[in-house]
């Protein structure tokens, strides 16, 4: 493994968690191209923990993460990230197929018109997962940096990666001011960029897809939303939970392909949710109180990308994480910090495969 100091391209939750699961160990910079951290995908994301999103791959590090984000340890923060509300899978037809030992139950109709007053009549059953939980992103990254930072890492906003040159054992850097620096091993943590980056330093790309999703504030005609469980399609057309007494955060589901940019909504995907939404409840819509998007990043499989590029040594993928990096960042963390120190894996992951993860898939 390449010596000297770590450097990660990207400072949102998949490059602030590693960071601060590094920074004991290694002398770790972070390079940010925006003014703070976190302003693009994490930013902007409706994050909830929820076990069967993903796929099987992805819901291993999704499990083991739970606990932390529930109860963290005392020194990493004074509470929780989760607030626990349940998701109704909800359906015209079948059921979604969502395997043991994840925890389900199915609803019927009597009882999904008490959980879900004015849901109308062609939504017949739905199947509950109870573990769903709101998570508080904001706090969670930002307790991942002052981790990071008492750690004494170091963060650089306002800094953005240029190109990469191997050198000796190391890189040389060079930023987009003309400024350069060393690092041992870059981490490619840098989200819908992540294979602009690697194109920059010489590294064969991934196919890692940006996608945009649009999210909508509504209020509506109803209260009492804020406790409302997630609600879901269970053909993936839309989902909305409730955020405010009488307003809700709605989404199409959509997957647009998109360079990688600031994600804006078009007109036309803001309307397309509202007609999804009021093809399943009788709720008035009153207002557009926000409308925002956000890209998702996908690997060619959609599973995430962790570990060192088998072809280009001291470089390092975080990458890929889709639309459940926050719920995986403990555990994706925590894995990908003993690949990179080539150390034991913490209790957390140590029954995780990390193989499934590997860019040598792609090799």
């Amino acid at each position: 493994m390449a010596g000297g100091e770590v450097l990660i391209v990207g400072g949102g939750i998949a490059g602030a968690s590693l960071a601060a699961e590094l920074a004991p160990h290694r002398a770790v910079t972070i390079l940010e191209t925006e003014s703070q951290c976190g302003v693009h995908s994490t930013g902007r994301s409706a994050a909830f923990w929820l076990e069967s999103y993903g796929g099987a791959t992805v819901a291993q590090l999704t499990t083991a993460s739970r606990a932390f984000l529930a109860t963290p340890q005392a020194e990493f923060s004074d509470q929780g990230f989760l607030r626990t509300r349940g998701d109704l899978h909800i359906t015209r037809g079948e059921l979604p197929d969502i395997p043991p030992p994840i925890a389900t139950h199915i609803v019927e109709r009597e009882e999904l018109e008490r959980l879900v007053p004015g849901i109308r009549p062609e939504w017949r059953r739905a199947l509950f997962e109870p573990g769903c939980a709101d998570i508080d992103v904001a706090a969670l990254h930002a307790a991942y940096l002052r981790s990071f930072r008492r750690s004494g890492g170091q963060v650089r906003t306002s800094a953005r990666f240029h190109s990469a040159e191997r050198s000796g054992s190391g890189w040389k850097v060079r930023l987009e001011d003309g400024s350069t620096l060393d690092a041992g091993i870059i981490v490619n943590a840098a989200g819908a960029w992540a294979d602009e980056v690697a194109i920059a330093a010489g590294v064969p790309p991934l196919g890692i897809a940006a996608k945009l999703r649009t999210m909508v504030q509504l209020r509506v005609g109803r209260s009492g939303l804020r406790d409302l469980p997630l609600i879901d399609d269970a053909e993936g057309t839309f989902y909305f939970k409730g955020e405010g007494d009488r307003t809700i955060w709605l989404s199409p589901h959509d997957e647009i392909d998109s360079d990688p940019c600031d994600a804006a909504p078009d007109e036309l995907d803001v309307a397309i949710a509202i007609d999804r939404f009021q093809r399943v409840v009788d709720w008035p819509v009153e207002a557009v109180e926000r409308r925002w998007a956000g890209l998702r990043s996908f690997a060619p499989d959609r599973v995430p990308v962790y570990g060192f590029d088998p072809a280009s040594p001291g470089f390092f993928w975080c990458a890929g994480q889709g639309g459940f990096g926050i719920q995986t960042a403990p555990a994706a963390a925590k894995m990908a910090a003993a690949l990179l120190l080539e150390s034991a894996p913490d209790g957390m992951v140590e029954q995780i495969n990390p193989e499934p993860f590997s860019p040598a898939r792609f090799r």
